[in-house]
């Protein structure tokens, strides 16, 4: 018997198992390679069909990425040729090799078509620009999470001066003062109405886009008071979404009653998800120590009140031998979870996130009922695909990117982990100790798998990273795990009657321990660092790559960690002279590494977006060298700053310009302007007209022979004519008064 080494080759086949003769050839490394190819393709099994819901997805992600619409019948023809090719081949019984590439179209050219078809179902009338405030008689259908000018509500309205029933949009956020209204009340707001804002910098997040699928026409901010009127009898919708966002404001209040406003704001937005109680700091600290994943119901809380629902369920008909014997407890269990899961849903008010990890719950618990093994690659394939096939526009978001590519390592991660044997009467302390330290070891792991593979779409999407994350969710983990979720979700159900007292204190204190743990993360040196945005086509190439990495079952698998950490390493394209912000407003220029803001205070929201997508830290302008009024801002000298800033709504006199003029290479005017001075010759002027068209914009400066140019970018170019950016002309009748 001849034994040789692994990898030679018979008749072009792996023999590392197999017996050769004495004379054999050694295999050349080209052959070796090859054997080594064909096993890693051969290792994938039944898994190539899990990149069907991931072109399903890139085919949704390239719908929104398009600058002008798709005509409806060109996507739907070439979905339809796509899959009868498909479906043709496969009829035919053609091997995987050409039927594989036409699934990967057939999905890829479904996904366009099923973003389409979405937009084109939900569409809803925008709210225009008025130039004046108007009166919006509405209902109250929820409170929402409260802005930087007070608390914000959602209303629907149902009637808007000035703009006529058939293009009033189906739903409103709007700003008020004072406590906001309760769900299910008329109210009339005096109130400036705007369309949903735009993108506050050239490529970045689309808040519009947002909107538009949320069904959100538009925002409003009071002016005054919220006055409550009688209107007539809303729709029997309408009615039932009011009633049940209601309970859920009357349950944060009782959570906010029962545990105080710092605690009880937190564990009221854990579970209702209304976060009207949470301040500003708390928020802070929750993102700076990388907890506020927390405080946004998800997958993590669905895992946790659904497991715990399933496990209770499980051991109380394990607890009753009659029953043990006479009744499936798995299945009885896994029907208790699914029925946990949906009222877990409705509680929270069902936003996207948590409907996304109902659906991935529920498939789990599905496949108990099935017999078939809850957590698996395709099970999580399903519930992707289900989700994008009922909200293509998920795709774009990053709280779909970032809970579908934690799952999915954590799925890998679950697969790859070696079975251990049980050990045969093991003493009861080192038998403690391994268990502990296996839970530790696992745990660590968990959250450094989750954490690398969310990193990317953190640092694309907010640009910055919690350096210390890891390290607060180890410490919040089991105090979530195993005492607040559980509390918490036993609490919010006896509550109404009356009997959630001591179920919400115990989650009280699994809330002060999660918040202690943050604070003491959060105010460590350099607990937050900022990292640039890379280019918009970057983050597919890492989500790809994560995906590769996760799916892929040998060793080729490690091709893909270059690409999945592509965000981290490509390269950042050159950080832009100034920014203008959208309509005039307010404007920024760069400065040593540091975002200098003209107007400090004003509309900080998106120069902080701006600034932190390039990688700079915002500060104010020095009040020496400027001089400013009610209406305008400019620099007394060249090395001040190289804008002049009108954001007065009124024409400037001629002498108002010739004054922004001298003082400034670029002049910004949120007016109209139709004559300019002599002395705004080789000056870059930018009015009304170009932020009504462009909307915020991005300036590079370019030296050349004949003197400084300038190279702007609009956000109305990067985004495209799509429905979400037609901006409705402002009412004629608004215009008139």
């Amino acid at each position: 018997m001849t034994t040789v080494e692994e990898g030679e080759v018979i008749g072009g086949g792996s023999v590392s198992d197999a017996l050769i003769r004495p004379d054999a050839a050694k295999p050349t490394p080209t052959a070796r390679l090859r054997v080594w190819l064909r096993y890693q393709i051969e290792a994938q099994a039944l898994r190539w069909r899990l990149w069907g819901p991931v072109a399903f997805g890139c085919g949704s992600g390239l719908y929104f990425s398009l600058r002008s619409e798709p005509a409806l019948w060109l996507v739907v023809l070439i979905a339809a040729v796509a899959v009868g090719g498909w479906l043709a081949a496969r009829r035919r019984g053609w091997s995987r090799q050409f039927t594989w590439p036409l699934m990967i179209l057939a999905c890829l050219s479904g996904g366009v078509t099923a973003a389409k078809l979405r937009t084109d179902m939900i569409s809803a009338p925008i709210a225009p620009a008025m130039s004046r405030p108007t009166s919006i008689e509405a209902w109250v259908v929820d409170v929402d999470s409260p802005g930087q000018r007070g608390a914000r509500i959602v209303i629907a309205p149902v009637r808007i001066r000035g703009v006529s029933a058939e293009d009033t949009p189906v739903r409103l956020r709007a700003t008020v003062r004072g406590e906001p209204p309760r769900p299910g009340e008329a109210i009339r707001l005096f109130a400036i109405l705007n369309p949903p804002p735009a993108p506050a910098s050239p490529g970045a997040y689309d808040f519009g886009r947002n909107a538009f699928f949320q069904g959100m026409g538009g925002v409003a901010f009071g002016l005054g008071e919220t006055r409550r009127i009688e209107l007539a009898p809303p729709s029997w919708r309408l009615r039932a979404e009011m009633a049940v966002n209601g309970a859920r404001y009357r349950l944060s209040e009782r959570i906010v009653e029962r545990l105080g406003q710092r605690t009880g704001g937190i564990a009221a937005a854990m579970t209702t998800s209304h976060e009207t109680w949470i301040s500003q700091e708390d928020m802070n600290i929750m993102r700076d120590s990388g907890l506020a994943h927390i405080l946004s119901v998800s997958g993590l809380h669905m895992a946790i009140v659904g497991g715990f629902v399933f496990f209770a369920v499980r051991l109380l008909v394990a607890a009753v031998p009659w029953l043990a014997l006479r009744a499936p407890g798995k299945k009885i269990a896994a029907v208790a979870g699914l029925i946990a899961v949906g009222a877990y849903l409705i509680v929270s008010g069902a936003p996207a996130p948590a409907e996304r990890a109902a659906v991935t719950a529920s498939i789990a618990f599905l496949a108990i009922l099935l017999n078939r093994q809850a957590v698996t690659m395709h099970g999580l394939a399903v519930a992707a695909f289900i989700v994008l096939l009922i909200q293509p526009e998920s795709v774009t978001t990053p709280g779909f990117q970032m809970s579908f590519a934690a799952t999915a390592a954590l799925v890998a991660l679950v697969e790859a982990w070696p079975k251990r044997t049980r050990e045969i009467s093991v003493p009861w302390p080192i038998a403690t100790v391994q268990k502990f330290a296996g839970w530790l070891f696992a745990a660590i792991a968990a959250s450094l798998v989750a954490g690398m593979a969310t990193g990317p779409f953190a640092m694309q999407h907010f640009n910055r990273t919690a350096v210390y994350g890891l390290l607060a969710n180890l410490g919040t983990s089991p105090v979530a795990d195993f005492i607040l979720m559980p509390a918490l979700a036993l609490g919010a159900a006896l509550e109404p009657l009356g009997l959630g007292g001591p179920f919400l204190t115990v989650a009280g204190w699994g809330v002060d321990i999660m918040l202690a743990i943050g604070s003491w993360t959060a105010g460590l040196p350099g607990a937050v660092q900022t990292i640039p945005s890379a280019p918009d086509y970057v983050l597919p190439i890492a989500f790809l790559g994560i995906v590769f990495v996760c799916v892929w079952r040998a060793r080729l698998r490690w091709l893909g960690l270059p690409f999945a950490a592509a965000v981290m390493i490509w390269p950042r394209a050159p950080v832009p002279d100034l920014w203008i912000g959208d309509g005039g407003t307010n404007a920024a220029f760069h400065s040593g590494g540091e975002a200098v803001v003209v107007r400090p205070g004003v509309r900080e929201f998106a120069a902080d977006l701006w600034s932190r997508r390039r990688g700079l830290e915002m500060v104010g302008r020095d009040a020496e060298g400027w001089s400013c009024d009610r209406f305008s801002c400019r620099p007394e000298t060249v090395d001040a700053g190289p804008i002049a800033l009108w954001w007065g709504k009124r024409v400037p006199t001629a002498d108002q310009i010739d004054a922004l003029c001298q003082s400034a290479e670029i002049v910004s005017i949120r007016a109209t302007v139709s004559d300019l001075p002599a002395s705004c010759q080789g000056r870059l002027i930018l009015d009304g007209v170009d932020f009504a068209r462009g909307g915020a914009v991005e300036l590079w400066r370019i030296e050349n022979a004949n003197g400084p140019r300038w190279r702007a970018v609009w956000t109305s170019d990067v985004r495209g004519d799509r429905p979400w950016s037609r901006q409705p002309d402002p009412d004629v009748s608004d215009s008139a008064a």
